[in-house]
């Protein structure tokens, strides 16, 4: 009886501690989030979406060619990051296991933990002094290099999850292992490789010391993939560091509008992840 009146006594203080934990994790981002919105919502309006930003001094203008230009290098960091990383998993789970898999685990997790700052230095170097430009192209494969390790170990990790029984008996139909691997495990992995592509899209559409190296920014649209392009992150930071109180508030409408795509990916993600469970 006493023994478990111990064991009630330390549930109860253990439950307390992580209750505890939680509201002190909780209690930040709940201040944050409020003073965002309560700074930013304002701000929002119709013109906050379909105009570019107003000359210095000039009151009114928006973030229209921000967010399509955030749209685009997402796009395109799409377009290079998930192929490598989705075909980087397949390989290590269904064809690797050798020395090199080891290899390319091991550089992704490095590569994972390496600052974004030297990912956009790193991608200043290989693409923006050769082209003698800042570019969207540049800014596109700077994110992707912050992409590419998220994707490629969550995805990893999903198909790990796939039961053998089921690629056994693909094989054992006389279906090709490639085919295998695209109609039967990559399809029952589907919902979780999608989380990590939602994470991965979160974690780069925040991405602001990457787009300085790289994508500069641009006050007005952007016609060329060679030429410096807007994005909200970008001007989210010239307009915060700006000295003229309109481009603060157009600075806090942006931080409103990204936090709230955040909140919608982490959603969406929260949503594949039960739908896979």
């Amino acid at each position: 009886m006493k023994q478990v009146n111990i064991r009630s006594a330390k549930n109860l203080v253990m439950t307390f501690l992580m209750f505890s934990a939680t509201v002190a994790v909780l209690i930040p981002l709940a201040i944050i989030f409020i003073h965002i919105a309560k700074m930013g919502f304002s701000s929002i309006s119709l013109d906050f979406f379909t105009s570019i930003p107003k000359p210095t001094g000039e009151t009114g203008g928006g973030m229209a060619n921000g967010i399509v230009g955030s749209g685009v290098l997402i796009a395109m960091a799409s377009a290079i990051g998930l192929p490598i990383g989705i075909f980087g998993a397949i390989y290590l789970v269904e064809y690797g296991g050798g020395k090199l898999s080891s290899i390319i685990r091991f550089a992704a997790d490095v590569l994972n933990g390496i600052p974004s700052i030297i990912t956009g230095m790193v991608a200043y170097t290989l693409i923006v002094v050769p082209m003698k430009g800042f570019s969207a192209l540049a800014g596109a494969v700077a994110l992707a290099l912050i992409m590419i390790p998220i994707v490629l170990r969550t995805a990893e990790e999903q198909l790990k999850m796939v039961p053998n029984s089921l690629r056994e008996a693909s094989l054992a139909l006389g279906v090709p292992l490639w085919r295998t691997t695209f109609r039967v495990t990559l399809r029952s992995a589907l919902k979780g490789v999608a989380t990590g592509v939602l994470l991965a899209i979160a974690r780069i559409a925040g991405e602001t010391a990457p787009l300085l190296f790289t994508a500069l920014g641009n006050m007005f649209w952007s016609k060329k993939l060679t030429e410096p392009i807007a994005a909200m992150p970008l001007q989210i930071f010239n307009f915060a560091i700006s000295p003229y109180e309109d481009w603060h508030r157009l600075a806090w409408a942006g931080a409103l509008v990204l936090v709230m795509f955040m909140f919608t990916i982490s959603l969406a993600t929260r949503y594949f992840s039960r739908q896979r469970n």
